[in-house]
Formats: C-alpha cells, structure tokens, sequence
C-alpha cells in the first residue's frame, strides 16, 4: 500500500475516532502510533521518524509562548468568579435601558469587554445567558433576537485578544512559518508572534462588534416590538460613580494587558502574566477573594491546561506520523495543481476548517489541521498573521453555526425549556451572515489585519 494512502486513511480515521466521541488527546496519539506501527509491518514506514519525538515534547513542555494558556485561562477564571460581569451588565442597562434594544446593546458590549478581559468562550457565553437572559425574556424580548445576541457576543474572545485561539495558533503558525522557509531554503530569524496575532485581530474585532450593533440597531428600527425599551421607573437611578465603578477595572486590566502589548513592552506570555496578577487582585478589592475561590480558580486552571497541552503531545505525535508517510508532500502537490492557485487552495482550506468546526472543537483543529495545511499554504505566499486571523474568524463562526455550534451547546444549558432550540437557531443565523460578511471583508481588504502590525 502506498504510504500517501495511509496518511489518508490516518486523517479519516481520526476524524471519524473523534466525531464517535473518543478522547482527543489519547486518540490522536493513540490512532497515530497504531498506524505507525502498520505502516513499519508493511514496510511504508521509517521508525528513525520517531528519533525526533523527544525533542518535539521536550519542545513543547519548554515553551515559553506555551506558558501564557495556563496565565490567560487564570485569568478568565479569576474574573468569572470575581463578579465583574455582573455588575458592568447592570450598570450598561441602566444606561441604555431607555433605548429600543437597549438591553441588548448593553450585552453586546459587556460581551466584547469580557471577551477581552476573559478570552475564554464558554464561560463568557455561560456567564451572559445566566445573567442576561431572565431580564430580556421577562421585558418582552424576542427569544430568537435575545438567544442569537448572546450566543454571537460570547463568541467574541475568539477573536477579540487576548483569545487562547490566537495563543494557540501563534506557536503554531511559528512552526508553520519557519518549515515553510526551510522548505524554501530561507534562513531567516523572522517569525510570527503571539503579539502580531493580537495586534492583528484587533480592528476586526472592533469592526466585528460594531457590525453587530449596526444589525440590532437596524431591528430595533425596523421592528421595534422584538426589542422593547425599559422604562425609566424599572431602570433605576444610574449613578456616575457606579458606572465608573463598574467600567474601570476590567478597562484598567485591558489597558494592562493589550496596551503591554501594543506598546512594545511585554511579549504576549508576559502580558498573562499581569493579567492573571491583575485579575487577581481585583477579585481581592471587590472582595470575591478567598482560599475556597482561589483553589476553584486554580484547579479549573489546571484542568484546561493539562487538557490543551495533552491535546498538543497527542498532535505533536500525530503530525510526525502524518509527515512520516508523506502527507504533506501529498497536500502540497494537491494545492499546487488547483486552478486558481493560492485563491483556491485558501478558500478549500477555509471550508474543510468551516465544516470541521461543526464537530471538533477549535483546539483540535489548531493542533491537527493547521500543521498540515499552514506551511503548504505559507510557501504560496500567504501572511501568517493575516492567516492566522482568518482561521481565528473562521473557527469563530463554526462556533455559532447549528446544529453543532458549541456556543449553542452552552446556552441552551441555561436558557429556560419555554424557549425552543429552533429559536435559538434563527437567532444566530443573522450573526453568521454578519461572520461570513466579516470574512469576506478581511479577505478582500487584507490590510484591515496586516496593517496594525506593520505600524507597531
């Protein structure tokens, strides 16, 4: 058997192992090691191949890009559990109450600060449902408009830095880029960062969220009754100091981490750093820090760092294996005879991506996707940070499609069983046209990503 049909039958058994609901860690390295094994029986495999796995780990485990997951998670945590999001969304309605949809702008934005405070999706998604919801049911809201709001807001730390997703894809497109100039036979210390991924997302986040507001503007005009204004007597008084109260501190902890970033003082891992210090002690000034908090923060932290980094050894594995029986070759000469060349090849990879999506989440496809297809699609002469970005939108959008979009998954957790699933769904739908429209605008203007990094 040809060594190019075992890579294949290795990427489809994987794919089908996962969708069946095996553990992604263990079944990447698992299945791969499996195949390598039948592929050294049937003679089309090399085992020097795995001479290089030690250093892989190794690599891994030392990595200091890697070490800003566990500080960034940390730091999400931290500030679920600090209440933060509590008060900022009661003090927006207050401000906005007054307006047709004011309610649901006031989600919209608390969304995108968390998103850039938090950076972790589900708890953000979770976090406003609970929050949120109740009070735009019970003032008359459409189930669909409100459901479909949230559900698109929470999706915003995947693009909004600092995004775990771009942390991730930072340290793999690195990878990515250095073989493709190898394979090139460049030699250059030049590489993409953490830090360009932030920078780069950050005016489409922006756009994304100002795209949003345009779409529940344009409802609260056109069909008024589906977002309801609050009226005065129920809003309460707002009082500066509260606003102000409830604004600055994850303000302060944004400028902290990104404005570090932006300013060219601390790398993306050193900027988690003060963000998980930052996070900390503003749990301690409100008063939501103590030993029992603390060692919840600490062993979520845990869980999903030990999930992502066995997830990476197992992708690490899987990788050598794939590459062992050649399958990058194989998925290069495949991109090259395309018609339409680089076009081409960006718009299948950006569908396989899209339709992955809806049954693996974001980090499987980060450490089993994007090594295969990033150096090919690099050495056609694509920007790694305007690359990275895109996958980055991508996922974000696979996020909220139905019937498989984890952002769904976690609200209909705690959205009440009056509202149907199929409410939820055409809510949403709105919020993909506006995801799609986002992609076709960065893929058009690709200086709305590269531009921000090439300045700084």
């Amino acid at each position: 058997m040809p060594p190019e049909f075992m890579a294949i039958a290795l990427f489809l058994c994987l794919c089908l192992a996962l969708l069946v609901g095996y553990p992604v860690a263990f079944t990447l390295g698992g299945l791969s090691l499996l195949f390598a094994g039948l592929g050294v029986v049937l003679g089309n495999f090399d085992p020097s191949f795995f001479g290089a796995l030690p250093s892989r780990l190794f690599g891994t485990m030392n990595n200091q890009t890697l070490l800003a997951v566990p500080l960034f998670v940390f730091m999400g945590v931290m500030l679920e559990k600090s209440r933060i999001a509590e008060s900022l969304l009661e003090s927006m309605s207050r401000l906005f109450g007054g307006l047709r949809g004011g309610l649901a702008f006031s989600v919209c934005l608390v969304g995108a600060l968390l998103a850039a405070s938090t950076g972790i999706v589900g708890a953000t998604v979770v976090t406003l449902g609970l929050l949120a919801l109740p009070t735009m049911l019970r003032r008359g809201y459409d189930p669909a408009v409100a459901t479909g709001t949230l559900a698109a807001t929470g999706t915003l730390g995947q693009i909004i830095p600092p995004s775990i997703i771009l942390v991730l894809l930072g340290d793999v497109l690195s990878s990515a880029y250095q073989q493709a100039q190898l394979r090139q036979g460049i030699f250059s210390p030049q590489t993409v960062t953490v830090s360009d991924l932030f920078i780069g997302s950050l005016l489409p986040g922006l756009l994304l969220v100002g795209l949003y507001l345009l779409y529940l503007i344009g409802v609260a005009l056109l069909r008024p009754h589906k977002l309801p204004a609050i009226p005065a007597e129920e809003r309460g008084e707002l009082k500066l100091l509260s606003l102000l109260g409830s604004l600055l501190p994850p303000l302060l902890l944004i400028m902290a981490v990104l404005g570090s970033i932006l300013g060219g003082i601390a790398t993306a891992t050193e900027a988690a750093a003060v963000g998980a210090l930052g996070a900390t002690l503003l749990a301690l000034i409100k008063g939501q820090l103590n030993l029992t908090r603390l060692r919840e923060v600490v062993e979520s932290t845990t869980q999903i760092s030990a999930m992502v980094f066995m997830i990476l050894i197992g992708a690490s594995i899987f990788s050598l294996v794939f590459r062992g029986f050649g399958g990058e070759e194989l998925i290069h000469q495949a991109f090259n005879s395309l018609p339409g060349g680089v076009v081409t090849a960006t718009i299948l990879v950006m569908l396989v991506i899209f339709l992955l999506g809806f049954i693996l989440d974001f980090i499987e496809i980060t450490f089993v996707v994007v090594p295969i297809v990033g150096p090919v699609l690099l050495m056609m002469g694509l920007d790694p940070i305007w690359l990275g970005v895109m996958i980055a939108l991508n996922l974000q959008t696979s996020f909220l499609t139905p019937p498989f979009g984890f952002a769904l998954f976690y609200l209909r957790g705690v959205t009440p069983v009056t509202v149907p699933t199929s409410a939820m769904y055409r809510g949403v739908m709105p919020f993909i046209a506006i995801q799609i429209l986002m992609l076709i605008i960065a893929a058009v203007w690709p200086g709305l990503i590269t531009w921000l990094p090439g300045v700084l």
